[in-house]
């Protein structure tokens, strides 16, 4: 975070300094007191189980300078009505003065799906050409945007945000905190359907990212998805498409190499790029197309955004991480979410990976609202489709993904169950993909079979 004292934060948090308003923060925003380094200020949230406020002591002791409080609390801090809030406000309020001091270009992402993903490869792109900002992890609400936006600095020359949204209002309120330069819708999905009540007010949702664009702006949209394209109008920017069809375009048959990961070509005006990204599934290469989208918009030029993406490895825990276990076989971790549009991609990959061999170890898909069981199903009939030898449904909720596998699958109640299921029978040639929903926390499984 740039410079600034507890009398210019509480200002822009409309709070009130305790102590002396003359100290300067000069680090980051942090929410957890581990995380804590000196020049840090503190933001204490109250939450279901713990108590922020309980950590100052903690904090300060750690070399945080002060806390951003709702009550008296040690040390020096700022009083504020809701922390959370006023976090937002304090990012807003140092973007802007970043942006009135140095060169920053701000570029968020949403979609259903892919946005960690995608995040990571531009902030991968971007960091060859300057200091370059972006979350750790998925960290795209009301309280990671601002905790991302106020680690950026005047060295700050890319600062990436993911945007994440459960309703309408929700992506407005982030980039209201973080307006952006280049906005990058990448598809409406089912994730959060149940929530947003239909597809079509999942776009009306996602779209408030491009609608926040200046004149001066760039939307980079997705033109092989019917709903993001439709969302050109709704912008004052300039429109940059990527797809099979976009102004960044996906050539040709995507193929995979023995460890799975893509090679695949991009054409740009008339010129084709061969690429590869180290990372497992063919959809990462949709996924680098939209980074060299956005990147290239930005002033990066294709061949060195290409060149870029040829060592960008995963950033982010859980996602398609790949493993060995002892015995050899390979255990892939992405176990961090599911919807059934990457619970699609994740088995497609197990399935070119290994043909007639592969093993999932799938968990319960949240938020699909009234369509859950269906579209469980269907993803099980994928599965045994797709010739995926052995799927393990790990939960009630999760078993009609057993129902539609038909013979191949097969329906356990908890992560035990499933770990007692499989381990005995993993050859050194197996291939094992464990995916779910967050709340199914079934990277458990993935520690016991490395473990084992």
């Amino acid at each position: 975070m740039i410079r600034t004292t507890l009398a210019q934060i509480a200002e822009a948090t409309r709070g009130r300094v305790e102590g002396d308003d003359t100290l300067v923060v000069h680090g980051p925003a942090v929410v957890d007191s581990r995380r804590v380094v000196p020049g840090s200020l503190f933001v204490a949230i109250s939450g279901e189980r713990v108590d922020g406020h309980d950590f100052v002591g903690t904090a300060l002791d750690a070399g945080a300078v002060a806390s951003l409080a709702t009550r008296a609390v040690p040390g020096p801090h700022v009083l504020v009505d809701e922390p959370v809030h006023a976090l937002g406000l304090l990012a807003t309020d140092r973007l802007a003065a970043l942006r009135h001091g140095a060169d920053v270009t701000v570029v968020a992402v949403t979609g259903s799906q892919g946005k960690t993903s995608v995040k990571d490869l531009m902030a991968h792109v971007f960091a060859t050409r300057g200091a370059t900002v972006a979350p750790e992890g998925s960290f795209n609400n009301e309280l990671g945007v601002p905790l991302t936006v106020l680690r950026a600095d005047e060295d700050t020359r890319h600062l990436v945000l993911e945007m994440g949204a459960r309703g309408i209002g929700h992506i407005a309120t982030l980039c209201a905190i973080a307006p952006p330069d280049i906005a990058v819708v990448l598809n409406v999905g089912s994730a959060h359907a149940g929530e947003f009540g239909g597809l079509d007010r999942t776009a009306k949702a996602k779209g408030e990212l491009v609608e926040a664009l200046g004149p001066e702006g760039v939307a980079v949209l997705n033109a092989d998805d019917e709903r993001v394209a439709a969302m050109a109008p709704r912008t004052r920017g300039r429109v940059v498409t990527f797809g099979r069809a976009g102004d960044v375009r996906l050539v040709g048959d995507v193929s995979l190499d023995a460890d799975g990961h893509p090679h695949f070509v991009l054409e740009v005006d008339g010129e084709r790029f061969e690429a590869t990204v180290p990372q497992l599934g063919e959809h990462q290469a949709m996924n680098a197309a939209a980074a060299v989208a956005a990147t290239t918009a930005a002033g990066v030029p294709v061949a060195d955004a290409v060149a870029a993406l040829a060592d960008a490895h995963a950033a982010s825990p859980m996602r398609m991480e790949r493993h060995r276990a002892s015995g050899g076989a390979v255990v892939i971790n992405d176990a961090y979410n599911a919807n059934p549009e990457s619970m699609s991609a994740a088995l497609r990959t197990l399935a070119e990976m290994a043909p007639g061999r592969g093993v999932a170890i799938l968990g319960e898909m949240l938020e699909l609202g009234e369509e859950s069981p269906e579209q469980h199903r269907r993803i099980g009939r994928l599965a045994a489709d797709l010739g995926i030898a052995r799927v393990v449904a790990v939960g009630a909720a999760a078993a009609p993904i057993a129902e539609g596998a038909g013979p191949v699958g097969e329906s356990v109640p908890d992560v035990e169950a499933a770990v007692t299921a499989v381990s005995a029978s993993l050859g050194p040639d197996a291939v094992v993909l464990v995916k779910a929903s967050r709340g199914a926390r079934l990277e458990r499984v993935v520690e016991a079979l490395l473990r084992d």
